[in-house]
């Protein structure tokens, strides 16, 4: 799927919000499942709901799990890392940029995996999603720094 950044061999980072056709590829291409981080507050051509709709019919399990960049706090994070492991795998994720997936994927495996927060953006660098510049790259270093003891 193009325009998409691999993070391990199960998740993987929309940088777009995938409209049916793209949900439909991402279906044919071998995802199990897709995470929807868009708020329904957001501008969107298809609804959190009509994604849900879409995906099912593709056979894909569907998460919606809204986050927004200003209410973003560690049990927002716990929340989708207690979901995550529910999902089956290979991941699709998506907001609309991918950063916000992006963030929650890298917080995510970091916690479970023990990293601290360079090791965290490190992750994402060296797959092709650099957060190191924004603003939710400091909340990704600070949660997984505090979720490793370091």
């Amino acid at each position: 799927m193009d325009n998409t950044v691999t993070i391990d061999r199960n998740y993987s980072i929309a940088r777009f919000a995938p409209d049916e056709a793209g949900l439909r590829q991402a279906a044919e291409e071998g995802f199990r499942s897709v995470v929807n981080f868009r708020t329904s507050e957001e501008k969107q051509e298809v609804t959190p709901e009509e994604e849900r709709r879409i995906a099912e019919e593709a056979g894909l399990a569907y998460l919606h799990h809204p986050v927004s960049p200003d209410a973003l706090d560690d049990a927002l994070v716990d929340d989708f890392r207690r979901k995550m492991p529910e999902l089956p795998q290979p991941v699709l994720l998506h907001c609309a940029s991918g950063k916000r997936a992006g963030a929650m994927t890298l917080m995510a495996l970091a916690a479970d995996r023990g990293l601290d927060g360079e090791a965290a953006l490190a992750m994402g660098r060296e797959n092709g999603l650099d957060l190191t510049q924004e603003q939710i790259g400091r909340f990704v270093k600070d949660y997984a720094d505090r979720k490793s003891g370091a």
